[in-house]
């Protein structure tokens, strides 16, 4: 059940299941008050996700982030995985 639904969310979003874990794995040790971590943080999602961000977008996301740690959850990963259409 579990691999078909691992398939399933691959195939709406076209991103591996694999990635969407080291992506969480990655936020969960991250430190987010360190802006250089949270770029390298949004830039992966955006490669992951083949959506990019401007450099305007970029640097409201990490202001919002460092500014408020608690801004980013997995949930928000996800949104954006899932906005890639």
């Amino acid at each position: 059940m579990g691999n078909f639904l691992f398939q399933n969310i691959e195939k709406k979003t076209g991103v591996k299941m694999t990635d969407v874990v080291k992506l969480a794995n990655s936020f969960q040790q991250a430190n987010l008050r360190d802006e250089k971590v949270v770029r390298k943080l949004i830039q992966e999602v955006s490669r992951v996700a083949n959506k990019k961000v401007s450099k305007e977008m970029e640097d409201q996301i990490v202001q919002t982030i460092i500014n408020d740690s608690g801004a980013i959850r997995l949930d928000t990963v996800a949104k954006m995985l899932d906005q890639k259409k």
